[in-house]
């Protein structure tokens, strides 16, 4: 089965530790490597990339290392993939 990993429990994203397929199911490991949960991807998670843990509404923040890293532009489902074409920083300011 594919891993990725949820650094912090506030987390609403994890890191992918292998290329995953759409439709595969997916062990989220916390950072002490206990097993949190599973998920099934929705679509393709690249390795080293975000599969979301729940689904993230648009203008929602994106967590990762218990940290906010941005904001959602669009609704992010349960096991979709989090990048750059769905977030948007939250601290720099968007296309002008």
């Amino acid at each position: 089965m594919k891993r990725a990993i949820m650094i912090n429990p506030q987390d609403n994203t994890a890191i992918a530790f292998n290329d995953i397929e759409a439709g595969e199911y997916v062990s989220i490991i916390t950072a002490s490597g206990e097993v949190n949960r599973e998920i099934a991807a929705q679509q393709i998670i690249p390795f080293g990339h975000k599969i979301a843990l729940a689904a993230i509404n648009k203008g929602e923040t994106v967590l990762k290392y218990g940290e906010v890293i941005g904001l959602a532009t669009q609704l992010i489902n349960k096991g979709g993939h989090v990048h750059v074409h769905n977030v948007e920083s939250a601290l720099l300011p968007g296309p002008g």
